[in-house]
């Protein structure tokens, strides 16, 4: 049996199955695709995902792309503990009810402020207004406070109930986006926050290391902003 996993640490789901593998010790073998350098647009990888994003998994020959497929697919396949994606039918939809939302209800918004504040100059020296920044920031300040409030405001330790799951790692994920655009959960999300570091000392080692890269770019915007 052979895993294969395609992704960049740049990427949020990637982060996401790249720190569920490592914890939970399933092998599986690293195929990084540079994102920063067009890799997934190449043809070789375009006959892996015709899609030409990450993640994508390969596992003895049959190929599965979106995160959230494939979080499902590994457990069916008996490849990551049933105590991160329970098999209780209720509990699993409960899951999953979050897995669903969080495509819209907190990536998108999470993903575009990072994008329009961060990524476009970068990439295409498209400097935003101060106006279309606090738009999309109002956008995921919205975002986050139905998180805040709907999600971790119910009186348990995590998203389902209080034993950590899959809904976990994939919400912390998106979440370590916005930093690399200056963006401070600490004054207005104490849930958040309390709830964050719980989920990452929960997968350390590994969490850590799948974030040194983004840590490397916080610190350095930090600085910058103290110019």
């Amino acid at each position: 049996m052979t895993l294969k996993l395609y992704y960049d640490l740049m990427s949020q789901p990637s982060r996401a199955l790249y720190i569920l593998l490592k914890a939970t010790g399933c092998n599986f073998e690293s195929k990084y695709v540079d994102l920063r350098k067009g890799e997934h647009y190449s043809e070789g990888y375009s006959n892996i995902n015709r899609l030409q994003k990450v993640p994508v998994i390969d596992h003895d020959g049959f190929l599965l792309t979106e995160s959230v497929a494939i979080v499902n697919y590994l457990s069916r396949e008996g490849l990551i503990p049933e105590t991160l994606y329970p098999k209780d039918s209720k509990t699993r939809a409960l899951v999953q009810e979050y897995l669903e939302w969080q495509h819209t209800g907190l990536r998108l918004h999470c993903a575009m402020y990072f994008r329009v504040k961060y990524m476009d100059p970068i990439l295409f020296g498209r400097n935003p207004t101060e106006e279309q920044i606090n738009g999309y920031k109002q956008r995921m300040d919205f975002a986050l406070q139905l998180f805040e409030t709907k999600w971790l405001g119910r009186g348990t330790d995590f998203i389902v109930g209080n034993s950590i799951t899959v809904a976990d790692l994939w919400a912390a994920c998106e979440l370590e986006q916005p930093r690399m655009a200056g963006f401070d959960y600490t004054d207005n999300y104490p849930n958040i926050v309390t709830w964050w570091a719980k989920v990452r000392q929960y997968f350390d080692p590994h969490y850590y290391d799948a974030h040194v890269i983004l840590n490397k770019i916080v610190m350095k915007q930090q600085k910058m902003s103290k110019l």
